[in-house]
């Protein structure tokens, strides 16, 4: 095993942490302290001027899309003061940052050397200036030119026994331009090898709403929060992964919605919420946000919405289409007969029990719904990453069909996306499954066979690299080490790799454990200007609920050497494809409207696309469910019957989840403290429940090495600190991505093939070592 492998996060047993300081947990979210946190760090990163004109333009009209999460912007009049959230505001900080690493810097520094930093020190580098290359037997990367990588690139794959041994993967904050030219490269060279991020974190419910209501896409609008009489939000941390979704309850709330919030911890943000921009906000007065909150345990998600839709039906029987909507039933569904006679097999108090819920609190929750039919089910991924995920999200489908609570003002589904235009990318046809409407479209406009049979998905191509089938590995983005399971297999699968590639803005931990050779080739990012014939030009982005809408960038970027990421496709194209490929790639690079106007005829949806996209706000893309329609094989909704799977532990096990700081999107970590849960300087920690911690004898402070033990394999993560926390009995929480390591490649999602990072399997033993 190569040096440069070690240390992988959570495997390496360091040789001291940093030092745990404890506070309160907090009440409320945002404030004047997010406010001072946000703007202390723009300041430092970027400076005032230039931090300033950066936010000023964030999420504006006719400004840059936040390159953090994909929560939409308001389609009417946005904040004059700010229309963005502390953590977004961070991650601009970290795009516009005047620090940048050349030629010089990795000369200085080996890999080896790099590899040791954490992925908190690695990304506080800055950004990547040049391209830059790492021979095979190298220590040091090294400059590049542009025409000799893209020369490399090309000879690599060209080189490869079949399309099939390289693949092509896809972060979220990739540009809709950008998605469609890699595709189309992609599938013109040969594969469908595409896998993305929506693999790891939303295809468990893109794989549910698809079978269940015929589009894997969520149903409602912003606007329809203000209409909605319950929100129900579940397995989701919006204080701290999408904090402008704050606003959207708070403003349901003064509109008279209940909010139920369900979650195996009591999250800041959902529990109270101070909008800066407001004198309450200020004040701090009457911050409250939900008025019920459920205390599920791990997975328990699905035996508690079986409860609720019991209570319903008896009531439903005392007087039919009193709670239920039968109208909505028999126009609209099927499978309604043999779902009840599945449900009624079941114990309402049982499945209570089973989630770990007090059954009054499930009796409150279905006397609330009772009256109720303008319902929004609101969840990420805490219900997105179990083995039993897709029949989970079936199941809160389920609840809506019951109550008519779609295809209605302020009712629907609301699967919360977590990066900025991962949705997009897959309207885009970043998949590795196309559909044969989609493959034909692309056939028909652009006189190519486009490969017909699947690809790999993510889980399914770090096997293939592990195995020696796929050599080479392209990243459009991202941080694929850290962000993906069992991070020594794929540290391993990416060392198997003759060649490893990524397209990336900073430097991350995915460039140090590398193939035999690698290229870093930085590109602009969504702050930066995309200057050509004197004209800056835009991008555009497709947020959680369907709007698409233009990106421009604003500053001038830190180095002369960066390019765009449609030119970098194109010019990868051009090097792989030479004079076989059927597409002009030099067009686009010269003129994105072309792109658009491609799109356009390719997908539905975009027509006039470049004409809508410039106006104020962009569009909404046509969404079948928002107007009561179903694309199923039967033109209507179905009804899906599951029964709850709950994890038996054995003696000493424990379940646990990866969750994110507050400090932190993704695997961007920008420093070490987590305030709303009270825990700072330290990452490395595990949340306990006090009875567990008293079982094994354990106290706040002491360090434990966590153990999972699947499919025959010992997964070690080493030296964490115990920290008791209001959690579940037999249920933990650590910080993503230092815990990866403990995520087995082997356990993931039925049907979604998503990896289970909500539920993992664990012993404590005491901590032994330095």
């Amino acid at each position: 095993m190569s040096e440069n492998l070690l240390p992988v996060p959570g495997a390496e047993n360091p040789e001291k942490l940093t030092g745990l300081k404890q506070g309160p947990i907090k009440k409320v979210a945002a404030g004047i302290p997010a406010v001072v946190s946000a703007l202390e760090m723009t300041v430092s990163e970027a400076g005032l001027q230039r931090g300033m004109k950066a936010l000023f333009n964030l999420n504006k009209k006719g400004g840059f899309d936040c390159p953090s999460c994909a929560w939409p912007d308001p389609d009417d009049e946005r904040s004059g003061i700010a229309e963005y959230c502390e953590n977004g505001a961070r991650a601009v900080a970290e795009e516009a940052t005047t620090k940048k690493l050349t030629a010089e810097f990795f000369s200085q520094h080996s890999v080896h050397e790099l590899g040791k930093l954490s992925d908190y020190e690695i990304g506080g580098k800055g950004r990547i200036a040049e391209p830059m290359f790492l021979p095979a037997g190298g220590t040091h990367y090294q400059p590049i030119t542009w025409d000799a990588a893209f020369e490399k690139i090309g000879t690599q794959l060209n080189g490869l026994a079949s399309p099939d041994e390289a693949v092509f993967y896809t972060s979220g904050r990739t540009s809709n331009e950008a998605a469609f030219l890699y595709q189309l490269f992609v599938r013109e060279f040969g594969t469908n090898n595409l896998p993305d991020c929506s693999n790891m974190c939303h295809e468990s419910s893109g794989t549910a709403l698809g079978e269940s209501l015929g589009i894997g896409k969520g149903s409602v609008t912003l606007n329809d929060f203000y209409q909605a009489e319950v929100i129900m939000i579940l397995g989701q941390n919006p204080g701290t992964n999408h904090p402008r979704m704050l606003s959207a309850l708070r403003k349901a709330k003064a509109n008279g919605a209940t909010i139920i919030s369900i979650n195996p911890l009591p999250e800041t943000g959902l529990m109270g919420f101070n909008n800066p921009q407001t004198v309450a906000g200020v004040l701090g007065i009457n911050p409250t946000l939900t008025d019920i909150f459920l205390q599920v345990k791990i997975n328990g998600d699905l035996a508690l919405i079986k409860a609720i839709e019991l209570l319903l039906l008896k009531e439903e029987e005392k007087k039919t289409g009193g709670v239920f909507d039968q109208h909505f039933i028999n126009q609209h569904t099927q499978g309604y007969a043999d779902f009840l006679r599945d449900l009624k097999e079941y114990d309402a108090e049982q499945l209570a029990a089973q989630a770990g819920i007090p059954y009054a609190q499930v009796q409150e929750v279905a006397s609330v719904l009772a009256g109720k039919s303008k319902i929004i089910a609101c969840w990420a991924m805490g219900l997105t990453q179990h083995k039993n995920a897709v029949a989970t999200i079936k199941e809160v489908v389920n609840l809506l069909l019951l109550k008519g609570s779609i295809g209605k003002p302020g009712a629907g589904t609301c699967p919360v996306r977590g990066h900025s235009n991962v949705q997009g990318d897959r309207t885009m046809g970043i998949f590795e499954r196309p559909s044969a409407r989609f493959l034909d479209s692309i056939e028909k406009n652009f006189h190519f066979s486009p490969p017909r049979e699947h690809g790999y998905d993510v889980v399914e191509c770090i096997k293939a690299m592990h195995a020696g089938e796929a050599k080479v590995f392209f990243a459009m983005g991202g941080n694929f080490l850290s962000a993906t399971p069992d991070t020594r297999f794929t540290a391993e699968a990416l060392q198997k790799c003759k060649l490893t590639v990524h397209v990336s803005t900073k430097l991350n931990r995915s460039h140090l454990v590398h193939g035999q050779e690698a290229l870093i080739l930085p590109c602009l990012g969504r702050t930066d200007k995309d200057m050509r014939n004197n004209e800056n030009r835009f991008v555009s982005c497709e947020n959680s609920m369907g709007v698409v809408q233009l990106s421009r960038g604003v500053l001038e970027p830190v180095s002369n050497e960066l390019l765009s990421e449609p030119e970098i496709v194109c010019r990868v194209a051009k090097a792989t494809l030479g004079s076989r490929s059927k597409v002009s790639w030099d067009k686009y690079i010269e003129d994105y409207d072309l792109i658009r106007t491609d799109i356009e005829r390719t997908i539905p949806g975009f027509a006039d696309y470049n004409e809508r996209v410039r106006q104020p706000g962009g569009f909404y893309l046509p969404n079948c469910n928002r107007t009561g329609d179903f694309d199923t094989p039967t033109r209507k909704a179905h009804f899906h019957i599951a029964a709850p799977q709950m994890q038996e532990l054995k003696a000493g096990e424990l379940m646990m989840m990866t969750i994110r700081s507050h400090d932190q999107f993704n695997t961007t970590i920008y420093g070490l403290n987590d305030r709303y849960r009270g825990i700072y300087n330290e990452r490395r920690v595990i949340l306990m429940n006090a009875g567990d911690m008293q079982q094994r004898k354990l106290k706040n402070g002491d360090l434990v090495d966590l153990h999972n033990n699947y499919d025959g394999v010992e997964r070690v993560a080493h030296k964490f600190v115990v920290v008791e926390y209001p959690i579940p009995e037999q249920c933990t929480a650590t910080y993503f991505p230092e815990t990866n390591v403990l995520v087995p490649i082997t356990s993931v999602a039925e049907k979604s093939n998503t990896p289970t990072s909500k539920m993992v399997i664990l012993t404590l033993k005491p901590h032994q070592g330095c």
